[in-house]
């Protein structure tokens, strides 16, 4: 991407400068370690910049290269290869998930647990593609929710996924299957594991694994060198430590050998979490997008699809995490109510975030794209990203 001054964007360079402050001050008072924040508008980069470092111990300084976990900054990456091949005529929308994934036939709703097991609920209709991209399946994520059903998903899919590394992602969504909606389909925004269903539906409907379709149909074609499902040799260097904070105050350095370790290839790569990239490659794909589904001559979607992915699809009352300033896409969260969410905004900016605290979004009113990248769990615990926010939509002048 081309790099322009502010000025020629209708950015104030001044007021731009007020991201570093903003940022800095989390790094000055030793609550995050570095901060990567970029911000493009009209198809041009007005502002790259980092502080801080990338790993403490280490010494290093945060880079523009640097290696971050995007974790559920994957989910539109995977819904854009799941509408790659909508556009291609293998499903549509509204298809069952268990016409592709048969083991989805036997799956019922949770009732509750009674003292000589479980009561279940049959299915009122079945979930469907759409409950997928839309988080309204049923599926549940069992982390940070005290549900029985998430209860289920720590038992069944992250501690066996600790315990078997060599579990594949095939026989991962089979075992989600055979767990238990924590809703009837369509009734409830409910975020999940629905995003790595949905890549093992690419890998099931292309013929190709999973990670392969990724690197030869989005990331090679956009040049998105650097993203993958793991950290090659001669690139770990470039990979930023984790941190989280320390009981007495500052930084913890996280222990991150377990399901998702990014050290070598896995046999289970996570559609919804599974990925790291760089701010630039991460920036091609948001421009992309902005761009209705082109970039540099290279077109992946249609310029209706892109429209359909960032219209909100859920029905009144429904809302994502309760957040009554947004909807939701077919892979993204959209502002529907900018005064509700009480910020600086344009309504139709859509985009999401990770949970180590990376976040992006795209305002096509303004034809602008925010990016910011750090490694910090867990997610929501500092105001990084509504700061960030701020201080981006505050520099524009015109």
């Amino acid at each position: 991407m081309n790099t322009a001054a502010p000025k020629e964007v209708g950015l104030s360079p001044d007021r731009l400068g007020r991201i570093r402050t903003a940022m800095g001050r989390y790094v000055d008072e030793g609550k995050l370690a570095g901060i990567l924040t970029v911000v493009a508008r009209r198809g041009q980069i007005a502002h790259f910049e980092t502080c801080g470092m990338m790993d403490v111990e280490a010494g290093k300084p945060m880079q523009p290269d640097t290696i971050f976990r995007i974790y559920s900054m994957s989910k539109p990456i995977t819904s854009v290869a799941v509408m790659m091949l909508y556009e291609e005529g293998d499903f549509h929308l509204t298809d069952p998930i268990s016409r592709y994934i048969p083991e989805f036939e036997e799956t019922k709703v949770f009732v509750e647990k009674t003292e000589t097991g479980l009561e279940l609920a049959d299915l009122e209709r079945p979930v469907t593609i759409r409950d997928l991209l839309t988080h309204t399946s049923g599926l549940a994520y069992g982390i940070g929710d005290p549900s029985y059903v998430d209860a289920l998903y720590e038992k069944q899919i992250w501690e066996v996924g600790r315990q078997r590394p060599e579990t594949t992602l095939e026989e991962m969504v089979w075992r989600i299957a055979a767990l238990p909606l924590a809703h009837q389909p369509g009734s409830a925004w409910r975020y999940s594991m629905a995003t790595d269903v949905l890549g093992y539906l690419v890998q099931v409907v292309s013929g190709m694994p999973f990670e392969a379709y990724l690197q030869q149909r989005i990331f090679e074609p956009l040049g998105m060198v650097d993203t993958d499902f793991y950290v090659p040799q001669g690139k770990g260097e470039r990979f930023a430590a984790l941190y989280g904070p320390a009981k007495g105050g500052g930084l913890e350095r996280l222990d991150v050998q377990g399901v998702m370790a990014f050290d070598k290839p896995t046999r289970r790569p996570s559609g919804g979490g599974g990925l790291v990239s760089t701010a630039s490659d991460y920036m091609r794909f948001s421009q992309m997008l902005l761009n209705k589904g082109e970039l540099d001559g290279t077109r992946l979607l249609g310029r209706k699809t892109v429209e359909l992915m960032t219209m909100n699809h859920l029905p009144d009352g429904l809302h994502p995490s309760e957040d009554q300033s947004a909807g939701f896409g077919l892979g993204f969260s959209v502002v529907t109510d900018v005064a509700r969410s009480q910020s600086l905004g344009s309504v139709g900016r859509y985009g999401w975030g990770g949970a180590a605290n990376t976040r992006f979004w795209i305002d096509p009113q303004e034809e602008m794209i925010g990016l910011l990248m750090l490694q910090f769990m867990p997610g929501g615990y500092y105001p990084v990203a509504e700061d960030f926010n701020v201080a981006v939509y505050q520099a524009i002048v015109e």
